[in-house]
């Protein structure tokens, strides 16, 4: 129903109402018929059932059947440890998401708690959910509006409808009759919308729509569905099937082999399910959520909070951030940026005049707190003046006002008329047409001027307004106000605007280095949009002039599927959008395999917020709607939180990547060392009882420890992983190979050796070279390129302590009496232990050799596309 082109008489009568109000009877009828006005919201899963969830995860099904298989063999220490590593990740995954719902549910402060209606002819203040169609509701400045509402009355009126149309200025209302079905809801100017604020004024009407049947209903029924899977997820899910699949290969060809060879099959089955256990790297699960969990920790310590936990990883995979611009970009504050100073032949000081109409020729109060409040136009005047030292609690007893002509769309302007020691002075501000038609200048040069500077200050994106006053001799109270706007001076220009954060600039230019490309997406004017985007680096100094750059809503509505996407990613600004072309936006660039972040604070940012890969709300000014449908919330409402955000989700994917190296490595080093010995001729090397004790003090504590790793140096520098990127990609596949390769050979080597020697120790000689190969490892793998001599010892703490611990236990398991039997170990001479040391240190040489190589390939890289530019 099209509410604003109904005329009030047909509105009474559609909706049974009357201009007294409803009868309490008639109102309680109507809540029975229509149901409560409120916003729907998804029915939340019980408690027990999100925590069977966590369980769901391929590789803890894998696990779990791990534990299973050792349990049936009888290795009970083996299925604790596994029983104990999935139920850890279970309540780590549980109570992060709770904590998360939690601390949402404790930003929910947009929902209007009461309304103010006439119920049997009086006055009432109700719940907002018990409103109904056809109440008649008042309203005043500093409220929310409870509903959606047909204006009757209105004095002064102005909403502020950012989070629902994205316009950063108020909106003056009135109870006139509009035309066009098709009406954008900024210009459907008789009515108020649920969710927005009145700023000015009061004024009443008839409640015309409620619940989700409201325009923010509406677009909270565009939330439903979409595939919330982040990449991390998406590649683990698929690992886990290869790695299973592997598994189960080699396991079936070892009991073949041995099988054929005519081994003993219990020895045999021993071995295979060895294997099993010693190829399924049983902390991943864990390393993956605790990463995870202590990136969420560090982002709240920095204002962003994670209600859905992989979503910290997702920001490092973005490749493009579609954000709004008012209160995300911009300050969500009109200021003045700019006033000009009129020179004339006026005696007066024009300057003071001029500061002085901006202090005192307005409707601005202080709260309690000292802070203004009132029109966002006017109280960028009224902070402008104050700033120059014209206050208007010190002015306005000193020029009280006597008189004003409030402002309408129909004149443009406001006047107000000031006692002035022992005459009168009339204070004027509006457009600058409506102060030329009641101005006393006679000179078209300066005329033609004021214009072409009105145009210069509009193109720059600033709202312009005109200031002028005039001496008044001879008022009489009697006489019409109107009758003195004329012979004014005109004074001065003011151009306001809701300027770019401070910090905006700066996150916008980090993005563009990590490869990352920012859109903004307002309902906005294109010149405003256009002038935000160029001053804080969205738009380049060539895009600035390139009107394929900058869209409006009204000609991407023009545009076929198959034009808009090959535009799409030419494309920076989105202007004058509605919430239905935001979604469009984001899916578009999402078929161009492009992964999208979109943030944004109002309920015309919510459908897409939900569909893109990651949305991103604001926790200040956020409404409902776009909280609940976030991944992430900003608490502090600051784009520059984004680009740290960026950076701490690829630091804990690289982190996740180097504990896969380190563990596949070690796992591959096992695997060979205990597939390819019997081929050899040489004996099973290992017990499952050392393999279970490698898994846990290797694959534990300093592949855990690898989650503390801080980020590399180039973090920031290099283009965002391609979403579809394989998790073995980028050298790191090949690196599993050979340096498991090199492990599992060092291993055999020295149990040839050993047994050449018929050295009685050559199991614990293998045992030991096994660990500290890994631990050499592990330290080599910190950095990607950087050598570990170089990087500092000390810089990852937690790790050289795990690592320092795992040799300090390791030794412990060699040489202390009463563990040897449990280990089936012997200890071992310092010459056989030295012996040890310097084998299993080939391997932390061998990778310090590989990222050698790769820096400088990387050297030779940067050489040669240098010398091409």
């Amino acid at each position: 129903m099209n509410w604003h082109l109904i005329n009030q008489e047909n509105l009474l009568e559609m909706l049974d109402a009357k201009p007294e109000g409803l009868l309490q009877v008639d109102a309680e009828e109507k809540l029975l018929l229509h149901g409560p006005n409120e916003l729907v919201r998804e029915k939340k899963k019980p408690l027990w059932l999100k925590f069977i969830k966590q369980f769901q995860d391929f590789m803890i099904i894998v696990l779990m059947a791990a534990g299973v298989i050792a349990y049936i063999i009888g290795d009970i220490t083996d299925t604790i440890i596994i029983l104990m590593i999935v139920i850890l990740n279970a309540i780590i995954g549980f109570v992060q998401e709770y904590r998360a719902e939690k601390a949402v549910e404790a930003l929910r402060n947009m929902a209007a708690p009461n309304a103010t209606v006439m119920r049997d002819g009086n006055i009432k203040i109700i719940q907002a959910h018990e409103l109904v169609p056809g109440d008649k509701v008042l309203l005043e400045a500093g409220q929310i509006v409870p509903a959606d509402i047909r204006l009757l009355n209105v004095y002064s009126l102005k909403m502020q409808e950012s989070a629902l149309t994205g316009e950063s200025h108020d909106v003056e209302k009135h109870t006139g009759l509009l035309h066009g079905e098709d009406m954008p809801l900024g210009d459907r100017k008789n009515m108020a919308f649920k969710g927005t604020f009145v700023t000015n004024g009061r004024g009443d009407g008839i409640a015309v729509q409620t619940g989700m049947e409201t325009e923010m209903g509406k677009i909270a029924k565009m939330l439903v569905g979409g595939d919330n899977t982040t990449p991390l997820q998406k590649r683990m899910a698929v690992f886990g099937k290869k790695l299973s699949f592997v598994v189960l290969g080699i396991c079936i060809l070892i009991f073949a082999t041995g099988y054929l060879r005519g081994e003993d099959t219990l020895r045999l089955l021993l071995t295979t399910i060895s294997v099993a256990v010693a190829a399924i790297p049983e902390a991943l699960p864990a390393v993956i959520t605790i990463s995870l969990a202590f990136g969420a920790q560090r982002m709240v310590k920095r204002q962003a909070l994670i209600r859905k936990l992989p979503a910290v990883e997702t920001l490092g995979s973005v490749t493009y951030i579609c954000t709004d611009k008012t209160g995300t970009l911009t300050q969500n504050k009109m200021q003045v940026e700019q006033s000009i100073l009129l020179k004339n032949s006026s005696k007066d000081d024009i300057n003071e005049l001029l500061l002085l109409n901006m202090a005192i020729s307005n409707d601005v109060q202080e709260n309690e707190k000292g802070n203004g409040v009132g029109d966002s136009t006017e109280l960028a005047l009224f902070e402008y003046a104050a700033i120059n030292k014209f206050s208007k609690n010190d002015l306005q007893k000193k020029y009280p006002r006597i008189a004003e002509i409030p402002f309408d769309s129909e004149r443009k302007c406001m006047s107000t008329l000031h006692s002035y020691q022992d005459r009168h002075l009339l204070l004027v501000k509006g457009a600058l047409e409506s102060l030329l038609e009641r101005s006393a200048l006679q000179d078209e040069t300066f005329a033609k001027d004021l214009h072409q500077q009105t145009e210069v200050l509009a193109a720059k994106g600033y709202r312009v307004l005109a200031h002028g006053y005039r001496w008044v001799d001879d008022f009489l109270i009697e006489a019409p106000l109107n009758d003195l706007e004329k012979n004014l001076t005109i004074i001065g220009l003011t151009g306001i605007m809701d300027p770019p954060r401070l910090e905006a600039s700066k996150a916008i230019a980090d993005c563009h280095t990590a490869g990352i490309q920012t859109v903004m997406i307002t309902g906005d004017h294109p010149e405003t949009a256009r002038n935000i985007a160029s001053k804080i680096g969205i738009l380049t100094k060539e895009e600035s002039n390139n009107k394929l750059a900058v869209i409006t809503g009204k000609e991407l509505s023009k545009l076929s599927w198959e034009e808009f996407l090959n535009r799409v990613k030419k494309i920076r600004v989105y202007a004058r959008v509605s919430p239905e072309q935001k979604l469009h936006i984001v899916k578009a660039l999402q078929e161009k395999e492009q992964f999208v972040a979109m943030t944004g604070d109002g309920v015309n940012d919510a459908p897409a917020l939900k569909h893109a890969d990651i949305g991103i709300a604001m926790g200040i000014t956020g409404t409902d709607v776009s909280k609940e449908a976030a991944h992430m919330i900003l608490l502090d409402d600051n784009f520059a939180t984004i680009a740290k955000a960026v950076m701490e989700g690829r630091r804990i994917f690289d982190n996740i990547r180097k504990f896969i190296k380190y563990s596949i490595t070690g796992n591959t080093g096992k695997v060979l060392t205990l597939f390819v010995g019997p081929f050899l001729g040489l004996p099973i090397s290992l017990l499952p009882i050392h393999l279970l004790w490698l898994n846990l003090v290797t694959d534990g504590l300093p592949g855990l420890a690898l989650a503390f790793e801080p980020a590399e140096k180039d973090i920031m520098q290099r283009p965002p992983r391609h979403p579809k990127e394989n998790i073995f990609a980028k050298g790191l596949g090949v690196h599993v190979v050979w340096v498991g390769l090199l492990m599992g050979g060092l291993t055999l080597g020295t149990q040839a050796w050993a047994n050449h020697e018929s050295n009685p120790h050559w199991q614990t000689m293998v045992f030991n070279v096994l660990c500290l190969s890994q631990m050499g490892h592990v330290l080599a793998i910190r950095s990607e390129s950087e050598s570990f001599f170089r990087m500092g010892i000390f810089s990852n703490k937690p790790l050289i302590g795990a690592v320092i611990l795992t040799l300090l236990l390791q030794i412990a398991v060699t040489y202390v009496p009463f563990l040897q039997p449990i280990f089936r170990t012997e200890a071992l001479t310092l010459k056989e232990f030295l012996l040890v040391g310097a084998v299993s240190s080939l391997v932390l040489f061998g990778v310090e050799i590989e990222k050698a190589i790769f820096r400088k390939r990387k050297r030779a890289g940067l050489k040669k596309h240098n010398a091409k530019l």
